[in-house]
């Protein structure tokens, strides 16, 4: 299906992102949505709580912003605009 695989590849995005800053916790996630990805903002929610449970990922506020632009090169996409990570825990 394509929205998993759209899905998985986020989400390895956002993890490697929170590895390379020791993060312990993913405070919000901002993306956005192609025109022809085949998502909504409810179904990348639905997809996204689906995704991230049981991860640090789990319970970020989304930020979501939806393209009409058939035309736009990234189309087919969904693309990671930011991420907000919680600081590594002191040691």
């Amino acid at each position: 299906m394509h929205e998993q695989s759209l899905m998985k590849d986020l989400m390895g995005k956002i993890m490697s992102v929170a590895e390379q800053n020791n993060a312990n916790k993913v405070v919000s996630v901002g993306v956005w949505l192609g025109a022809l990805s085949h998502m909504s903002p409810d179904h990348f929610r639905e997809h996204y709580e689906e995704s991230s449970n049981g991860t640090i990922a789990e319970g970020a506020e989304l930020k979501i912003e939806l393209s009409e632009d058939i035309n736009d090169p990234n189309a087919q996409e969904i693309l990671l605009k930011d991420i907000e990570v919680a600081d590594p825990e002191p040691s």
